[in-house]
């Protein structure tokens, strides 16, 4: 069995003329683009919007109330079928315009039309489902 030795090179480095030595490789200045920046942006950007987000959704804040019905007491109403706000309001306060109760109604349920469906349980003022 025959053993071979591993080959040894070495390196010789150029000297200059002044008796420094030079390098082969040329030195490479690197420039960013400007998708590199935008990039770099996003990735330096992307935690600080988390950590934002993340306080924002679990700060404990609550949602203020605002408007007449911030400290207004209510019951709650299922509709039936055929009833609509008019009935509600007429059968609640027949004494009352039943526009105004309508529109409180609405306000309390935060409604865009006045448009009920059967099973829907809605919020109605206190002093009118007595």
């Amino acid at each position: 069995m025959s053993y071979a030795a591993p080959l040894r090179t070495t390196r010789t480095a150029s000297v200059a003329a002044s008796g420094a030595p030079t390098s082969a490789t040329p030195t490479v200045r690197l420039r960013i683009t400007a998708r590199g920046r935008a990039v770099l942006a996003a990735v330096v950007a992307l935690p600080i919007i988390l950590v934002l987000g993340f306080f924002a959704m679990f700060s404990g804040g609550s949602a203020v109330a605002t408007g007449s019905n911030a400290g207004a007491e209510f019951d709650y109403l299922t509709v039936k079928a055929g009833q609509s706000l008019w009935v509600i309001a007429e059968t609640l306060a027949p004494e009352a315009d039943p526009r105004d109760v309508i529109a409180e109604i609405m306000s309390l349920n935060q409604l865009s039309e006045s448009a009920v469906q059967p099973g829907q349980r809605i919020a109605v003022p206190a002093d009118l489902a007595k």
